[in-house]
């Protein structure tokens, strides 16, 4: 083979590399502009349609009547086994001031606001909300080892907004059912 011939199929070898190198390239970029515009779709979409379930509750109202009246708060063992927790934000406190949760178990904490927008965040997990008066917040979460969460109030609320907090405590779900055996509601408050 002569050297023009060998320096022909060099040629022909290089082009087709960078054809079949562009290509790939092209489609790699395609696929990436996929991703970033359905994540920029479900974003979009979940900022600006209205949740599929809005409740709503009297603030004026909220603690002589219905779900969150003070006999009402604390946790609570559903039918089905998971389990109800239903918290009062309020300046400058959470009622009930420490939640007690099993471990392993569905959570559903349900919280209002009498008064003004506060923040529900546990530490150390995804729970975020706001509780805004007039609505009920319903987050659903499941903890997987015990121990304490702290749960700081961290929409700013009025003065007294930096000692708003609660904790929620996580214990072992045996025993967690053994005290609901004996109590309707738990909290670690008496």
């Amino acid at each position: 083979m002569s050297q023009e011939t060998s320096a022909l199929h060099d040629s022909r070898g290089e082009r087709l590399a960078a054809l079949v190198e562009r290509r790939w390239a092209t489609i790699c970029v395609l696929i990436m502009a996929v991703f970033v515009a359905v994540a920029a779709f479900a974003g979009i979409h979940q900022a600006t349609m209205p949740q599929a379930r809005v409740e709503t509750v009297s603030p004026t109202r909220l603690h002589l009547g219905g779900e969150f009246v003070e006999t009402n708060l604390g946790s609570a063992v559903e039918p089905d086994g998971s389990v109800t927790v239903r918290a009062i934000g309020q300046e400058y406190s959470f009622t009930p001031q420490c939640m007690i949760v099993p471990t392993d178990t569905l959570i559903t904490f349900r919280a209002a606001s009498p008064d003004v927008i506060h923040g529900f965040l546990i530490e150390g997990t995804n729970v975020n909300a706001m509780l805004v008066p007039g609505y009920v917040s319903t987050i659903a979460a499941r903890f997987d080892t015990p121990g304490d969460h702290l749960m700081p109030c961290q929409e700013f609320c009025g003065v007294g907004h930096e000692g708003m907090w609660a904790t929620v405590r996580v214990i072992d779900r045996a025993d967690f059912l053994k005290m609901a055996e004996t109590k309707p509601r738990l909290s670690c408050v008496e």
